[in-house]
């Protein structure tokens, strides 16, 4: 450790090899605390580069589970978090919204960090009981068109950077891991950044994944589609500013799709949009989310034919009724 630390005093950068052997000697429990509260910090105040952040990616796989679905074209949509925006359960009911509509959805999630409700807090409220198991996870993919993996049962690695990253109570690089790690390496994903830095870096590390992606971020700073304010997107084939006009959206005000002070407030939300009774701006956000990821899924859409693709899925129920299959499998 001190090696490396050394070499981010002077200023260089650490290869993705370094960073791999890191997080594996982190998982190992070879290094103190505070050396690991100091690398981090390094990293941080400098800024992490691409290399790097795919060395602890590499490593968090490696030491995790991994799920074995590559016969499945799957779609993973999720944020990085950090946003401080505290919007209600937004990617996890889009994830749903595509489900519905005939897409296979293999999501990644935790409970939340930044905000009062993350993806397994609204699942958790719902009854649904996590699990490894393939055949449960296999299940769920088939009769539902969804599955869902809670991450501290897959990146075992993350529980060994816990204490530091807790004792911090600062934003670190493995705020940025958590989309990157999703264990079945889906083919596809749509993943949210919380500032224009995060999308240029989650974009170069895409391109040296190659998978098939795209990335968002809202110009006002939520890690999503928020409506609130014109967004970016970068795809392997474009990269684009669009306007919720664009969308055939209107503009909404950020109180819009707040998620409220509770779990169960932004559950109550999250409920609302599946079972019709919503508002109309937080039905158009999820609707906004949904097309885009549906749009990365499958690109010889237009934008306007992958949001009318969504609003059958939601205004037919049939959103609904996958969490409903969901539940049941997974309850």
């Amino acid at each position: 450790m001190k090696e490396y630390l050394l070499k981010l005093i002077n200023g260089a950068t650490l290869s993705r090899e370094d960073t791999h052997n890191l997080m594996l000697g982190i998982v190992q429990q070879q290094y103190p605390e505070h050396q690991i509260a100091a690398l981090l910090m390094g990293l941080q105040t400098r800024g992490v580069t691409v290399d790097e952040l795919l060395g602890f990616r590499d490593g968090l796989l490696e030491t995790g589970k991994t799920v074995d679905i590559d016969d499945e074209n799957t779609l993973d949509i999720v944020g990085t978090g950090g946003d401080g925006k505290n919007t209600f359960n937004i990617s996890t009911c889009a994830a749903f919204v595509i489900a519905g509509a005939g897409y296979k959805v293999t999501k990644h999630g935790n409970v939340g960090s930044s905000s009062v409700s993350g993806a397994s807090n609204v699942l958790l409220g719902h009854g649904v009981n996590f699990t490894d198991n393939m055949d449960i996870l296999r299940r769920s993919l088939d009769e539902a068109n969804i599955c869902y993996f809670h991450a501290p049962l897959f990146a075992t690695g993350m529980k060994f950077v816990g204490p530091t990253r807790k004792a911090l109570g600062v934003p670190t690089c493995f705020n940025l891991l958590g989309p990157l790690v999703n264990p079945c390496h889906p083919k596809n994903s749509l993943h949210g950044t919380a500032t224009q830095a995060q999308l240029r870096l989650y974009t170069a590390v895409h391109q040296k994944i190659g998978d098939n992606y795209g990335v968002v971020t809202s110009y006002d700073g939520y890690d999503e589609i928020s409506l609130t304010s014109g967004f970016k997107m970068t795809t392997p084939f474009f990269e684009k500013v669009f306007t919720p006009k664009d969308l055939g959206f209107n503009y909404i005000e950020p109180s819009s799709i707040y998620g409220g002070s509770t779990p169960a407030e932004a559950q109550r939300i999250f409920d609302s949009v599946l079972e019709g009774s919503a508002t109309e701006d937080q039905k158009n956000v999820v609707l906004a989310n949904a097309a885009c990821g549906i749009s990365v899924i499958n690109r010889n859409l237009s934008i306007e034919e992958s949001v009318a693709i969504a609003r059958e899925s939601l205004e037919s129920g049939r959103a609904l009724k996958t969490l409903q299959k969901f539940i049941e499998i997974n309850g």
